[in-house]
């Protein structure tokens, strides 16, 4: 196959993915969103970038949002959500985190493929995203991409969506947004 008709049919894919999302989902994450004091999202290793890429948007918008894991992450609250984006929902290190954060008080939220999962289970509310799991096992296919791309590349697009969501209900513009941007590049 060549690269423009392997390109075509991840499209194809991401635009099934876009079938089935549930609107009840979105609206219940952006509300707790901007409800919340802090944001936190965390993930493990593709999910986790994704998840990085959803707490610079945060920013942007001015937002109190932070990835788990850096240097300069404040400790999580009673008030705060955090947010995990797990294919799984397995991911031990996630699960151990989440545990942690409904010790302290907070909020969890979990975007997953696999909503009975141990994070789906702990989470005030989950987030259905389409995808395979990373061993592509059981009978249906359903995705000609390795490993959890699929999830991967819905995750982010997902949460642009989201993005956007909370730009129109905050009536904020990308020119706006860029105010935050880094500027020491």
């Amino acid at each position: 196959m060549q690269t423009a008709e392997f390109f075509r049919t991840i499209l194809n894919e991401l635009e099934a993915a876009s079938d089935v999302l549930n609107e009840k989902e979105a609206d219940d994450l952006v509300n707790k969103v901007m409800a919340s004091n802090k944001i936190f999202a965390a993930g493990a290793g593709r999910s986790g970038l994704m998840a990085k890429s959803f707490v610079m948007r945060m920013m942007h918008m001015g937002l109190d949002a932070y990835a788990v894991g850096e240097t300069t992450t404040p400790q999580f609250e009673e008030g705060d959500l955090i947010i995990f984006a797990s294919g799984s929902g397995e991911t031990k290190s996630l699960v151990a985190m989440a545990e942690k954060a409904r010790s302290i008080g907070g909020s969890i939220a979990c975007v997953t493929i696999s909503i009975d999962s141990t994070l789906g289970k702990m989470a005030d509310f989950t987030v259905k995203l389409p995808g395979a799991p990373k061993d592509q096992a059981g009978e249906r296919k359903e995705t000609i991409q390795p490993m959890g791309s699929l999830f991967e590349q819905t995750l982010l697009l997902y949460f642009d969506a989201v993005i956007l969501k909370v730009m129109e209900k905050k009536e904020l513009d990308t020119k706006t947004m860029y105010g935050k941007h880094a500027n020491l590049e």
